[in-house]
């Protein structure tokens, strides 16, 4: 198992606590939640700082470039990730990849939005509170990485090999606190307005550098190049 790999699941097993801890503050500690309220951010102490923080510094990330190791599946927007190959690109073949993926990552896009508004629906319906609709987002938090090292279902659609070439992968952000959109709140628009952020540079440099997107003219994402190894389930044989 890569170093990549074994680090992700530890960040399983921690997200998966963050899960645990925040359903013991909803049954036990409801308080807490009061700083998702209007700006309570700023007139109270709760578990939740901590949480918004470590959201936070992921996003920033995403956003800018860092020499420290992450999944190239994340980095391979910039240009320091970018190894192009020793022959000519394609770029007949360039075109048509990302118009077909793009065509795919807006399927999920749409599926995502009318799942998002059946929540709201229920937000609305005042099934659900905005308790609640966070507790939601910290399950996708969890999902989010279950997705890349056990089975991820947006694979059925986007067809790619493996989260290093996903044309999706950061895209993590904005479907995990999506469900923010309806609470409110400097917590909760915060974090929605930085997921917004990164979502579109990654978006702006699918458009202005197509190239570091796609194997066929970004060397460094080929299966022989790999160092990550975050998806040994689905390119495995590939590799071997």
């Amino acid at each position: 198992m890569s170093k990549t790999r074994k680090a992700y699941f530890a960040r399983l097993i921690g997200r998966c606590l963050i899960l645990m801890i925040c359903g013991l503050l909803y049954f036990f500690r409801p308080a807490c939640f009061t700083v998702l309220e209007g700006m309570n951010f700023f007139k109270t102490v709760s578990p939740l700082h901590l949480l918004w923080g470590i959201w936070v510094m992921d996003m920033f990330l995403q956003i800018f470039p860092i020499k420290n190791k992450l999944p190239l599946g994340s980095q391979k927007l910039f240009a320091n990730h970018f190894r192009p190959i020793l022959e000519k690109i394609n770029y007949e073949g360039l075109r048509s990849y990302v118009v077909s993926t793009t065509l795919a990552a807006y399927k999920v896009f749409v599926l995502w939005c009318a799942f998002i508004g059946a929540i709201g629906a229920l937000y609305f319906s005042r099934i659900l509170g905005k308790t609640e609709l966070f507790m939601i987002s910290v399950t996708f938090y969890v999902c989010d990485l279950i997705c890349v090292l056990i089975w991820c279902p947006f694979r059925l659609i986007m067809k790619n090999r493996c989260c290093t070439t996903c044309r999706i992968f950061n895209w993590d952000h904005l479907m995990m606190f999506s469900p923010l959109i309806f609470v409110g709140g400097f917590y909760s628009v915060s974090l929605v307005v930085m997921a917004a952020a990164a979502w579109l540079v990654w978006e702006l440099c699918v458009m202005m550098y197509p190239e570091r997107f796609w194997d066929n003219s970004n060397a460094a994402l080929k299966c022989s190049e790999c160092t990550d190894k975050l998806c040994t389930q689905y390119c495995h044989k590939l590799r071997t």
